[in-house]
């Protein structure tokens, strides 16, 4: 079975965790710093798709079929 992530997925999310830890990483527009684990992975991947590496699609909250079927 192949790999959901690539490699270089993996090292942009292990860079973001380590800037997290340190308290270095910022988020988006406002700059604030980065506290929280899921955020710190989520801007990792979010890098890593930037990069073009191997990285599932995100998942969006509100597809159009989940929509419909309500």
């Amino acid at each position: 079975m192949a790999r959901a992530y690539g490699k270089k997925a993996s090292a942009k999310v292990e860079k973001a965790m380590r800037e997290r830890k340190a308290g270095t990483l910022k988020s988006g527009r406002s700059g604030k710093k980065v506290k929280s684990r899921k955020q710190a992975i989520a801007i990792g991947l979010s890098e890593a798709r930037r990069a073009g590496a191997k990285v599932p699609a995100k998942k969006s909250s509100h597809s159009r079929s989940k929509r419909r079927s309500r």
